[in-house]
């Protein structure tokens, strides 16, 4: 196997064998309530969207805490609507013991319906003490804690074709202006197209957004946002808006043209790159990886990664993942939320691939390849500057609804980026009507 590394800020070339699948678990450790069996005959229901080996491994994480206190911990997928499948029971008051939910917005929803069990006792404690005061704050409503972010995607960092970076004659951008001015460029006067884009899938142009936005006005501006202390036709919003068109609006650099960008969907822009090789690039989160194997390409030799370009001072660490919370007063719920956020079994989860984690206790070397391993220093390195993905912190028809809101306007934007004040006054105008 190569070295693999960060060259300073530029390419990273991806670890292959632990990437995507399984390695070996490590030892789930200190339990609440551990060896004791005292939840023997205690039965609980958790719910969450995972399917395939993210439910595998999951139900492998859970195993241990049955194995430690007795309890009986049965797992039930959502599907993708997480929100269509928890209405209805809590309508009918049979909620699943623990639920894990996709955005930080169905936390606070939730919460004001009475729907949720505040963090308590041993939960309330392994919270306080394995997380940074921006991930307390992420799961909390009115100052309580309810939610832990359990399991975490890395959302800035581009995929690209090595071989296209050699025949070009490029190499990983570290900036901004790099990968307008000379990666982007080179490439395309080179004759290789540099970007697929994904566009019909309006969630990934939320991603290209809140990157920039982030790492050009800082965290401070991007909470503000989120809060809409900073209304969505402001400058800031403006200038972010005029730097993606440096990209967006450059026809040549993407992938069957404006209407190839707009019209394919994710993971299709991969397989633009990976499988049909009509593009150099791609950008999205670390889960390109599974979409980049299945079409043919070896993570680590042929599809590499870089971090996100630096458009202002630092670059950015946008994250997204899913938050456990307690919806039910059950014996053992607390307990389960105990475990859930201890770095026992989150480094247990990190052993088997496929995961990453916001908990400060779990260490880079807990993951089995180095692309995780980088990945996860660079949030802890990120420390109170790294950010949860803004869409989702937002109600969810401006942020997260197909053909509205943000994914609407960003999508019309795609297809003609000359007017970013309008664009911007289009996004007010959708995130006043969602409030």
């Amino acid at each position: 196997m190569p070295e693999h590394q960060w060259r300073g800020r530029g390419a990273l070339a991806v670890a292959a064998a632990g990437a995507l699948v399984a390695a070996s678990a490590c030892s789930p450790g200190s339990t609440p309530g551990a060896g004791s069996g005292e939840l023997a005959g205690v039965e609980l229901l958790v719910a969450a969207k995972w399917t395939g080996v993210e439910q595998d491994n999951f139900t492998e994480v859970l195993a241990a805490f049955e194995e430690e206190t007795g309890a009986t911990v049965n797992y039930e997928s959502t599907g993708e609507d997480t929100g269509a499948y928890l209405g209805p029971k809590i309508e009918a008051e049979e909620p699943p013991d623990v639920a894990i939910l996709p955005q930080p917005g169905l936390v606070a929803e939730y919460a004001e319906q009475e729907a949720l069990v505040p963090l308590s006792g041993e939960a309330a404690g392994a919270l306080e003490e394995n997380y940074t005061d921006y991930w307390r704050e992420l799961g909390s409503v009115d100052g309580e804690a309810y939610g832990v972010l359990l399991k975490a995607a890395h959302k800035s960092i581009v995929w690209y074709r090595p071989d296209s970076f050699e025949e070009a004659g490029v190499s990983a951008p570290e900036t901004w202006d790099d990968l307008t001015g000379e990666t982007a460029t080179t490439l395309s006067d080179a004759g290789i197209t540099p970007f697929s884009m994904c566009g019909a899938s309006g969630w990934t142009l939320t991603d290209w957004f809140e990157n920039v936005y982030l790492s050009q006005h800082g965290p401070e501006a991007y909470d503000q946002l989120v809060a809409r202390e900073i209304p969505w036709d402001d400058d800031t919003v403006v200038e972010t808006l005029e730097t993606l068109g440096e990209v967006w609006g450059e026809e040549d650099w993407l992938a069957g043209g404006t209407d190839g960008a707009v019209q394919t969907d994710f993971p299709t822009c991969v397989t633009e790159v990976y499988g049909q090789e009509n593009a150099a690039m791609v950008y999205e989160a670390d889960f390109v990886a599974a979409s980049a194997q299945e079409a043919g390409a070896t993570v680590g030799e042929d599809a590499q990664a870089f971090p996100f370009p630096a458009v202002g001072e630092d670059p950015p660490v946008v994250v997204g993942g899913d938050i456990a919370v307690a919806m039910t007063e059950k014996e053992g719920v607390q307990q389960l939320m105990a475990y859930l956020a201890s770095p026992e079994a989150q480094t247990t989860w990190a052993g088997l691939g496929g995961y990453l984690s916001a908990n400060s206790e779990v260490q880079p070397d807990a993951y089995p390849d180095e692309f995780t391993q980088t990945l996860a220093q660079t949030i802890l390195e990120a420390g109170d500057n790294v950010r949860y993905d803004l869409s989702d912190q937002v109600p969810s028809q401006f942020g997260a609804t197909e053909g509205k809101g943000m994914w609407a306007v960003l999508q019309d934007y795609l297809r003609d980026p000359s007017d970013p004040e309008a664009a911007a006054a289009d996004l007010e105008e959708a995130a006043a009507s969602a409030e």
